[in-house]
């Protein structure tokens, strides 16, 4: 019974600060870049979805769900392991991204969107190829969005329209900025500016 109760209580710890962060986000924010992302759709350009670690797998996810649900062209470089290590071998870590969005010849018309927990950091040297990333799209015109858990790394800057996942406990923004990076992009993707093709279930 014990063991039960303690497992209780961190699971009701933990959606209760979910619930916080439900009632707290920007929901405006979430509403300007549905209207971004239909404007990009609109004006036929394509969607390059980035992040590392944790949001990385949440870039394949949404990926599909931006493309069949909403029919934006959307990418994502970490889908593609051959060609994001040739570029990790070959030129570092930190152009990765860069690297792949020069190939994909990245204009004005498109627009890249940041999965991260801090949303990178420079003077850390920590995720320095989303950085990287954001200044070649600022550099060529393309709209930065982005899904973050801190306000005060580069992509909440940046970025051009940027949801910042609130800090309501420091020591879970990790797993509470990954979920609800997908939580937040559900919600686009549902939003009837966006949604041209229903779900099954």
């Amino acid at each position: 019974m014990e063991h039960r109760a303690v497992k209780h209580s961190h699971a009701d710890a933990f959606f209760s600060e979910s619930a916080r962060v439900c009632s707290i986000i920007d929901t405006i924010k979430v509403e300007a870049m549905a209207t971004e992302l239909a404007a990009l759709r609109d004006r036929a350009g394509r969607l390059f979805i980035i992040g590392v670690g944790g949001a990385a797998a949440n870039c394949s996810h949404a990926i599909n769900d931006f493309r069949r649900l909403c029919g934006i062209e959307a990418y994502t470089p970490v889908d593609n392991v051959a060609e994001l290590t040739a570029h990790t071998n070959d030129d570092g870590w930190h152009t990765v991204f860069s690297a792949y969005l020069e190939i994909s010849r990245l204009s004005a018309n498109d627009a890249i969107l940041i999965y991260s927990v801090g949303g990178g950091d420079v003077e850390r040297n920590i995720s320095t190829n989303i950085v990287k990333a954001i200044d070649m799209a600022k550099a060529r015109g393309a709209k930065v969005f982005g899904i973050v858990g801190r306000d005060s790394g580069y992509t909440a800057k940046h970025g051009d329209v940027v949801v910042v996942i609130p800090e309501v406990l420091p020591v879970w923004i990790t797993p509470l900025s990954e979920s609800f990076q997908a939580v937040v992009w559900h919600c686009l993707v549902s939003h009837p500016l966006l949604q041209r093709r229903a779900t099954k279930w």
